[in-house]
C-alpha cells in the first residue's frame, strides 16, 4: 500500500475526472485527513515562494554590494520592506554560498585627500655628496591615548638617519 501523502496527491490528479467521495472511499482515506493535507500543501508553496522571493532579493543586493555580510545584508533587506531574522539571512546565504568579499581594513582616517609627490629619485638611490639626495618616511606612533609622527630622514650618500618625532 502506498504512503498517505501519495495517496493524497493522487487524488488531488484525478479530482476533476471523478467525484472526491468516490476517490476518499477506494483510496481509503477521510475528508478531513484530504483538506489538511490540501492546506499543508498549500501553506508549504507559499513558504517556498516567500523564500525564492528572499533569495532573489539577496541575490541581487549582493551582485550591488558583494562586500555586504549578513548583518548588512539583514539591513538592506529591511530598508526593502522585508522583515526578516538576521540567522534566517544568514541560513540562506550559506545555502546560496554567498560570502562578503573582504575589504582591507584602514585604521586611520583623515578628511584631508593625501598628496602624493612625483618620484624624483627615479630609483637612482646613490649620492656623489653629502646632504644631495635626503628620503624620508613618516609613521604613526600610538602613546597611551595620543598618537605621534615619528619622521625618519636618510642621507643616501653614507645612509645617515636622524628621527624626528613631532606631536
Amino acid at each position: 500500500m502506498t504512503r498517505k501523502g501519495e495517496r493524497f496527491s493522487i487524488i488531488q490528479e484525478m479530482r476533476r475526472q471523478f467525484p472526491l467521495r468516490w476517490l476518499l472511499v477506494i483510496a481509503h482515506v477521510s475528508r478531513a485527513g484530504y483538506y489538511k493535507w490540501l492546506k499543508t500543501c498549500a501553506q508549504r508553496n507559499s513558504r517556498r515562494q516567500a523564500e525564492q522571493t528572499v533569495r532573489d532579493h539577496i541575490m541581487a543586493i549582493h551582485r550591488l554590494h558583494p562586500y555586504y555580510g549578513y548583518i548588512r545584508m539583514t539591513t538592506a533587506l529591511r530598508k526593502e520592506g522585508l522583515q526578516i531574522n538576521h540567522k534566517r539571512v544568514y541560513r540562506l546565504m550559506k545555502r546560496l554560498e554567498i560570502q562578503s568579499v573582504i575589504r582591507k581594513k584602514r585604521r586611520f582616517f583623515s578628511k584631508e585627500v593625501c598628496i602624493v609627490n612625483p618620484n624624483r629619485l627615479d630609483r637612482e638611490f646613490r649620492a656623489e655628496r653629502p646632504i644631495h639626495k635626503l628620503v624620508t618616511d613618516i609613521t604613526y606612533v600610538r602613546a597611551g591615548e595620543q598618537f605621534y609622527y615619528l619622521s625618519v630622514i636618510q642621507d643616501l650618500y653614507n645612509n645617515e638617519s636622524q628621527e624626528h618625532l613631532i606631536n
